[in-house]
């Protein structure tokens, strides 16, 4: 009996976990884990709510990343923060990020090819002959 490999699927993810003023925001909890830099809110347990001294610790651990290995990084986070993070925690964490400013990006690169293709189809439309505009002849 041949096993099938199933489609993995993915749920949607934040893209942006900052507002218009630059303040962290909560997010919908989308995972049995909470991940680093966030805390389950009191109020309703599917709202994680920022914590901002260990969000702001992990975009400064993302340029230490370029000098120094994920396990001293992951440390310097432990003790800047008393929160605990593995190694590989870290590195999984890092990645999705980069995974998901690089889709965002990419989906908006589309939206601007998508925008500028429907203008083009609509002045070709109103220039074509027996478009469904009425004529005034």
């Amino acid at each position: 009996m041949r096993k099938t490999k199933l489609p993995r699927y993915k749920l949607p993810q934040p893209t942006d976990v900052k507002g218009d003023d630059g303040e962290y925001i909560a997010v919908p909890r989308i995972a049995r884990t909470i991940p680093y830099g966030y805390k389950q809110s009191e109020e309703d347990p599917d709202i994680l709510e920022p914590v901002v001294l260990e969000l702001a610790a992990l975009e400064i651990a993302k340029d230490y990343i370029k000098q120094y290995s994920y396990r001293q990084v992951a440390d310097w986070l432990y003790s800047k923060t008393g929160r605990y993070i593995s190694h590989t925690g870290l590195r999984k964490r890092l990645l999705n990020d980069r995974s998901r400013k690089s889709q965002a990006a990419t989906l908006r690169k589309w939206a601007e090819y998508a925008e500028k293709a429907i203008a083009k189809a609509e002045t070709l439309e109103k220039g074509r002959i027996g478009s469904k505009e009425k004529s005034t002849a």
